[in-house]
């Protein structure tokens, strides 16, 4: 077992004890519904740009398990997460509000019988299945980026790739008070990469069949 992958295992004990309190709260998606106006005029409008600290699509957070949504609200909230308009969204919540949230998103824009591949449809390029399995990104995110091994991590097949390198690079962003994202398996894995070599994995990662959408909503409903 490589280094990497130990390291992983042993921090996920460590990281699913740190949202636990999260699990405690039982969410309503009727609930979240009528919560998400907040989240709506980004997550709601497919293919919306953010444009801090960069340029890129805002994530694809409908059909996104439901507590890795709590978890990165919680990350937001706690300021592991540094991004200033999310973690100012985090601050208003409270525990239900985000255990309705992440009910709502991860029913959303369910299509019953859909099912998706065990593996990716078309394999990556020989130098970036190096990095995934350098990487071991298949340990915890699944065979096809889309069953993570652990409910808060993320799926992330089919996720945009813009954001996707976005967030990569965030993990290996120290000291700075509003950029950044502070977890001890990912800052482990994507210190060991490039950024030229992150933004590989993110193209063939977003090329890849997923659950992920951006559904369109009406901010005045």
């Amino acid at each position: 077992m490589n280094k990497l992958l130990t390291a992983v295992l042993a921090l996920t004990v460590a990281s699913v004890t740190g949202v636990a309190f999260a699990q405690d709260v039982a969410g309503d998606a009727k609930a979240g519904e009528k919560k998400i106006a907040m989240c709506i005029g980004c997550h709601g409008i497919p293919g919306y740009q953010a444009s801090f600290p960069e340029i890129y699509k805002v994530p694809k957070i409908s059909g996104q398990g439901g507590k890795y949504v709590a978890s990165a609200l919680h990350a937001y909230k706690k300021g592991d997460r540094k991004h200033p308009t999310m973690r100012g969204i985090g601050d208003t919540l409270s525990e239900q509000d985000i255990a309705d949230l992440a009910a709502y998103y991860e029913q959303s824009g369910k299509a019953d019988g859909a099912t998706l591949p065990d593996a990716p449809r078309h394999e990556a390029a020989a130098p970036v299945a190096a990095l995934l399995t350098k990487g071991a990104c298949a340990s915890c995110h699944g065979a096809n980026f889309a069953k993570p091994i652990d409910p808060t991590y993320p799926k992330i097949a089919g996720q945009y790739a813009d954001y996707l390198f976005v967030a990569l690079k965030a993990y290996k962003t120290d000291n700075n008070p509003q950029v950044g994202r502070n977890n001890g398996i990912m800052g482990g894995v994507a210190k060991q990469f490039t950024n030229a070599e992150l933004k590989a994995l993110a193209v063939y990662v977003a090329s890849l069949d997923g659950d992920l959408k951006s559904i369109p909503q009406n901010r005045f409903k």
